[in-house]
């Protein structure tokens, strides 16, 4: 997931999208772990969008605060 389309979300989907991507995570840490992995990247991509969307909730936080 781009930047630029994590940013089109509404606060309520980048948390639903969030939780999701989590999970999507630790899904792939299993099945690294047992050696059902086909994609070793793909964990890594998971984690970047995860913190694309912790980036965006704190940056819409620090707004609102403002």
């Amino acid at each position: 997931m781009r930047i630029h389309e994590v940013r089109e979300l509404s606060n309520d989907q980048l948390y639903e999208e969030l939780e999701k991507s989590s999970r999507e995570l630790m899904n792939l840490r299993f099945r690294a772990a047992t050696n059902q992995l086909t994609d070793t990247n793909e964990p890594n991509s998971v984690k970047k969008t995860i913190a694309r969307l912790q980036t965006v909730i704190k940056e819409r936080q620090i707004q609102e605060a403002s």
